[in-house]
């Protein structure tokens, strides 16, 4: 045809009209189809769905007990630490302990009192030790 002819206008449109119709069944999704749950969750349209509004009680339960479960986390390593924390001072304390006594017992020490007690004039006896007992009456 040459570029000159007369085109018909309602022939035009119809033939416009399906075109038209065939780009829109290629591109568009059917409209029974949901969009998947991710883009929901993106969009915010889960929230308001019946279902969720429904049970908003439930949900703030859950929400409520997973925040004791992630404090109930943080209150056990605290805990543990105390715990660390207590024991390494009571092995500093036995240890101070062990040593303390370790000395006294070395400054106390038989031949050490003897050599000290010397020059003062005190000797240690040679007599065994007696002991006295008394009898308690009713």
């Amino acid at each position: 045809m040459a570029d000159n002819e007369y085109i018909d206008k309602e022939v035009a449109e119809e033939a416009a009209k399906k075109v038209a119709q065939k780009e829109k069944k290629t591109k568009s999704k059917p409209k029974n189809a949901k969009p998947n749950a991710f883009t929901q969750i993106l969009n915010g349209d889960f929230l308001t769905r019946e279902f969720v509004l429904n049970n908003l009680n439930f949900i703030f339960f859950i929400i409520f007990l997973l925040l004791l479960i992630v404090g109930k986390g943080y209150y056990g390593k605290q805990l543990s630490k105390d715990v660390d924390k207590t024991q390494k001072e009571l092995d500093e304390m036995t240890a101070d302990y062990i040593e303390s006594k370790a000395k006294m017992e070395e400054v106390t020490r038989r031949y050490r009192l003897v050599e000290e007690l010397g020059p003062k004039g005190l000797k240690e006896t040679q007599n065994k030790t007696k002991v006295i007992r008394l009898k308690k009456e009713n």
